[in-house]
């Protein structure tokens, strides 16, 4: 009888030995690409920080700290478009879970190399019409994300400029070359925008690979163009482009609306388009539901529902314009 109790006592004792060995078993901690078209934020020029904290923010919320139960690797092509398929190669070597694309581009780019990693982008246009997904509802495949709709938004941006230049007939849209079918299809809703308005719309285009916005803006001053909207394009939104058509703005006293908000904090006159930082928050929730078991082609793609429309007086006087009040009344945020 004891020796029965003794043997029945040690099998509880190396079970419970196996189990808390078990216990102590080190879980796996989650490893996620991001790939950035964008400069390394530490760049002081970089227009990455906040958005990308926002993206980690929605992280903690959800549970996940980067360091401890996630790592995330980061890579940037520093502007070099061309960078971005041997940086998804990298990651795509490092064995990452995801892959978390900054913008329809680099989704595009990690999409080249892999077909099985999850990619989800964090901005871009329509993903039906650049070939990323199937439907917005059933994306298929190993890609899903948020569409941000800023090309297709350069209609409104006209309505808005018009509103705040009434008397201006002739409008310069600056885009990129190289875009994709999607972005022809929006620039040509917005020359449908330009008519129902009666004036003339203008695209003034440069090359994406070798731009020359001096040349772009000698022919919006031959073509007398007297209100900027610019394009959705990468090579739009980078910081040295910015800087080069803010100068061009503000030397010529062109009234101007942009499609990023990163315009704003250079200077800029208005900006109308999706709330960033919502959007890369949200983005957090489909690395988690990836992470736990999700399909990436079972995730919706989502569409914004907030959008922000920002004014700046103090661009305004320098300019020598004067926003009409029931434009100003609208804002979602006015810079004094």
């Amino acid at each position: 009888m004891n020796r029965k109790i003794s043997i029945l006592t040690l099998c509880a004792m190396l079970l419970t030995l196996c189990v808390s060995a078990e216990a102590q078993q080190p879980t796996k901690v989650p490893r996620i690409g991001y790939l950035s078209r964008n400069l390394h934020p530490s760049d002081s020029r970089a227009a990455e920080p906040r958005t990308l904290e926002a993206f980690r923010e929605g992280l903690r919320d959800l549970g996940y700290t980067e360091g401890k139960n996630i790592i995330i690797e980061y890579r940037y092509a520093e502007e070099r478009l061309e960078r971005l398929p041997s940086l998804a190669e990298e990651l795509m070597r490092l064995k990452v879970e995801i892959i978390v694309a900054d913008s329809s581009l680099s989704a595009r780019a990690a999409r080249k190399v892999t077909s099985t990693i999850p990619i989800v982008f964090l901005s871009g246009s329509d993903p039906t019409q650049s070939g990323l997904a199937a439907s917005l509802a059933r994306p298929g495949g190993n890609v899903t994300g948020l569409t941000d709709l800023r090309g297709e938004l350069r209609g409104k941006r006209l309505e808005l400029l018009k509103e705040v230049v009434p008397k201006v007939t002739r409008f310069g849209l600056l885009e990129g070359t190289g875009g994709s079918d999607a972005a022809r299809a929006n620039i040509g809703a917005a020359q449908s925008v330009a008519q129902t308005q009666g004036v003339k719309l203008q695209v003034v285009e440069v090359n994406a690979e070798n731009p020359d916005f001096d040349g772009a803006f000698r022919i919006m001053a031959k073509e007398r163009i007297g209100g900027l909207i610019t394009g959705s394009g990468s090579i739009i939104n980078l910081p040295l482009t910015r800087r080069k058509i803010l100068a061009f703005a503000e030397k010529t006293h062109m009234p101007a609306i942009y499609a990023y908000a990163e315009y704003m904090e250079d200077g800029g006159l208005m900006f109308y388009g999706p709330n960033l930082p919502h959007f890369y928050r949200r983005a957090a929730t489909y690395v988690d539901k990836i992470l736990k078991g999700t399909k990436p082609g079972d995730l919706p793609v989502e569409r914004p529902t907030k959008f922000e429309f920002i004014i700046n007086l103090k661009a305004a006087k320098q300019i020598g314009l004067t926003i009409p009040p029931n434009v100003l009344a609208r804002a979602d945020k006015v810079i004094r």
